[in-house]
């Protein structure tokens, strides 16, 4: 191949004679000097052979036309010219096929680099010997090319297929990932934090081994390090991956740092506009700040980019419910539970709305919704176990919560909930034991030891009381449980007289939560049992005067919803994606009384089977479910999993 080199200069019959003929498959290079002294550029390149460089000689020499001049490609190194001090040497790294790699030792490459060396040193002493002059734009273009890096490197990268590391399938990180997240669920984190640093350094450019071990260092309290690793990972991903954002503005509002929290929540909806959960946390950020209107701004612009999402609905729900407008707050639900019928959490918050309005029919369906939709949901099966036991069915609600601890074993609020139960409808002892292992399961669960510190003072002991409040306050001094604890413990001084002991609870209760309106009423109605009838009611004006009310006027976005609602159901329709059999019609939209009554005490009221349900799909069966009266072994779960033919029941107890 020839290389054909124009000058624009007007003289061009001495070029012609000593120019060589054209060939079809040369390429110009345009220059823009006059006639030149030849110049010679030697480059090296790499041998498929031989694995040695090969010195090509590019040879120019001025001309006037396109014909007058050419730079030819000399492959022969026995015919090279000797170089000037003025050439231009690039050199490039050797990369060899595997087929060559697997015939060459780690003794050959070294062979290789010194012949390399004894070239370049030829090289040297050859333009030492020939210095030719040189026009000025080449010893600027020389000076510019020693300069670069890429013209001379550091060393010579060699692949060899024995010796190099090459990077592994993205199929071993989902592996890693996986297997992580099964060892931090065995609270072996030390062993999952080791393998999402090996994710990281191998694939820096994946978001997900930061954003798992981001968590893991959250569960272990240890926010300062989560933020690192969250920062290093938006500096890897070059800010554009919005998980990270998001996970890392959940940790800033979880340690109250609120407006860090929002321009996370902002950072991660300008990497991606369609990251729902962005939109969705943040607007319940500005939700528990009482910025309602903010808030709904953000859940509309949620519908906007991401379409039709069951947690916006539920969320736009939740604030309908919030401002008694029931009617419009179960057409959210509804909507809710047609984007993703497998949504629990849809299912939970519409029966935690009919629980309020005493629809015990309707919110009795919706708990067998929940439960179907997610068999092993914790929440599920808690929530529908006190609804159960609040209305009058204690066995059913037992039943329930014994269901979801043996699903559950490492959760403690089933315990807690079990433990209030018993001690409701049983004896303390069995509350005590239930107690102690929802202790030991979590110990860091602080509702655990306030209802058992409640449940001692109920029985008489203060003392033990006492050590139950102290344990709660020393995991978290500053959350909405410690606000709850101390009012708590402030009742009970008062109740056993120590009046200044309990103002300074109360009071310190309501430095972390000065919304609280049992605690401001608790307090006055201490000061008008002493006989302060004044200060009573200056705590009183005091709550009144600081309370922050919230007004929420929502009719333009369910002008919004009107609007996009029926555009999505009416494609649907067309496109016949809404086939399948509504599970929300069976559900009445008003409160009916007269099932209600009916309902009660009946717990195949709605013809659902529990003990069907549960012996089909989760292989247990129920009445093996026993309360034993010591402390949980080391074992992994109570539960047997057993194959489909023949069927067997499991015998689980707790």
């Amino acid at each position: 191949m020839q290389v054909q080199l124009f000058s624009s200069s007007s003289s061009s019959s001495a070029s012609n004679s000593s120019s060589p003929t054209v060939n079809p498959n040369c390429f110009t290079i345009f220059s823009p000097q006059t006639l030149s002294p030849p110049t010679t550029i030697n480059i090296l390149l790499p041998s498929s052979k031989k694995l040695t460089p090969l010195l090509l000689s590019l040879t120019t020499t001025p001309c006037l036309s396109s014909h007058s001049n050419t730079v030819s490609l000399d492959q022969n190194q026995n015919n090279l010219t000797a170089p000037d001090d003025q050439t231009l040497v690039v050199r490039r790294p050797v990369l060899e096929n595997q087929g060559f790699d697997e015939q060459i030792d780690d003794g050959g490459n070294e062979e290789e680099e010194e012949e390399e060396e004894e070239e370049e040193e030829e090289e040297e002493e050859s333009d030492e010997v020939a210095k030719p002059s040189s026009t000025a734009i080449d010893v600027g273009l020389n000076k510019f090319a020693k300069k670069m890096p890429i013209f001379e490197p550091a060393e010579r990268v060699v692949v060899d297929s024995s010796s190099s590391q090459q990077r592994p399938l993205m199929v071993n990180l989902d592996l890693a990932l996986y297997k992580a997240k099964i060892l931090a669920r065995d609270f072996r984190f030390k062993e999952a934090e080791k393998i999402l640093q090996r994710c990281i350094n191998i694939w820096p450019e994946d978001g997900r081994p930061y954003v798992a071990l981001g968590k893991i260092l959250v569960k272990q309290s240890k926010t300062g390090e989560a933020r690192a690793v969250y920062e290093k990972g938006c500096q890897a991903t070059q800010a554009e991956n919005p998980y990270i954002w998001q996970c890392w503005a959940v940790l800033e509002n979880k340690i109250g740092n609120i407006r860090r929290a929002r321009e996370l929540f902002d950072a991660a909806t300008v990497a991606n506009k369609r990251h729902i959960a962005a939109w969705h946390g943040w607007a319940v950020l500005e939700l528990k700040q009482g910025n309602v209107q903010k808030a709904r701004q953000l859940l509309a612009k949620g519908l906007k980019f991401c379409g039709g999402n069951e947690y916006i609905y539920q969320t736009l729900a939740l604030l309908e419910a919030k401002a008694n407008r029931y009617d419009q707050a179960r057409y959210l639900f509804r909507q809710a539970t047609k984007c993703n019928p497998k949504s629990c959490a849809s299912w939970l918050a519409w029966a935690q709305l009919e629980m309020q309005q005493e629809n015990n029919f309707a919110a009795r369906r919706l708990f067998e919704n929940a439960v179907q939709a997610s068999p092993k949901n914790r929440f599920a099966w808690h929530v529908w176990g006190v609804f159960e036991a609040t209305v009058g069915n204690v066995e059913q609600g037992r039943k329930l919560l014994k269901i979801g601890h043996t699903l559950n074993p490492r959760d403690p609020v089933l315990l807690q909930s079990l433990a209030l139960l018993e001690y409701k409808n049983s004896t303390a002892n069995l509350a005590r034991v239930l107690f102690r292992r929802a202790s030991q399961v979590d110990p860091r669960h602080q509702p655990v030891w306030i209802a058992w510190g409640w449940m001692e003072w109920k029985e008489g002991n203060i003392s033990t009381a006492r050590e139950m409040y102290q344990r709660a306050l020393s995991i978290d001094s500053n959350s909405e449980s410690a606000a709850r604890c101390l009012q708590a413990w402030g009742v009970l001084e008062q109740r056993a007289g120590n009046l200044s002991a309990a103002r300074r609870l109360f009071r310190s209760s309501l430095n972390i939560n000065s919304q609280s309106y049992i605690t401001w009423m608790t307090w006055a109605q201490l000061e008008e049992d002493q006989g302060n009838s004044v200060r009573a009611e200056e705590i009183r004006n005091v709550y009144f005067q600081q309370r922050t009310e919230v007004v929420d006027d929502a009719s333009w976005v369910m002008g919004f919803l009107d609007i996009i609602d029926p555009a999505v159901d009416s494609l649907k329709r067309l496109l016949k994606l809404d086939q399948n059999t509504d599970a929300t019609k069976n559900i009445p939209a008003d409160n009916d009384k007269n099932t209600d009554e009916s309902s009660v005490g009946s717990g195949n009221a709605t013809g659902f089977n529990v003990d069907a349900f549960v012996r089909a799909k989760l292989y247990l069966d129920t009445s093996a479910l026993e309360i034993q009266n010591y402390p949980p072994t080391t074992r992994k779960s109570p539960r047997r999993i057993v194959t489909r033919s023949p069927p067997r029941l499991s015998k689980t107890s707790i």
